[in-house]
């Protein structure tokens, strides 16, 4: 028998919100299926939860985490899915690249200053600690 999870069940063991899994649904990216009145999640419906907030993390728009769980279903051979992977991963990692360097260019400069300013204060004989 496939086990089944309750919104509650979910959100626990995914470590989000129940409001979260149903914003997933509401936006088409997970399916839950009815027991009466009460929704309840399959294993692939966690599955698609577990690239979702892994898309997610990553810095994935939900548009793109939708193309790729759509392609998941259209492609049973995971080819075309893998090469948008490959290129949304390579992407990402110039885009993250980029921001690093932007990164390390702003803490080298508030380095500098920061020890422009220590020497200014000690020429003045005054502290370098911080008033507050």
């Amino acid at each position: 028998m496939t086990k089944l999870y309750s919104v509650t069940e979910l959100a626990q063991e995914l470590d989000v919100t129940p409001r979260a899994l149903r914003f997933y649904e509401d936006k088409g990216l997970i399916a839950p299926q009815r027991a009466g009145k009460t929704r309840v999640y399959t294993h692939r419906d966690r599955g698609r939860m577990i690239l979702i907030l892994r898309g997610k993390r990553l810095g994935f728009s939900l548009k793109e985490i939708a193309e790729w769980l759509d392609l998941y279903d259209s492609d049973p051979g995971q080819v075309e899915q893998m090469r948008l992977t490959l290129n949304k991963a390579r992407d990402r990692i110039e885009t993250l690249e980029a921001q690093h360097r932007d990164l390390q260019q702003t803490l080298d400069e508030l380095r500098s200053i920061a020890s422009d300013v220590e020497d200014f204060l000690k020429s003045k004989g005054a502290s370098i600690e911080a008033a507050e």
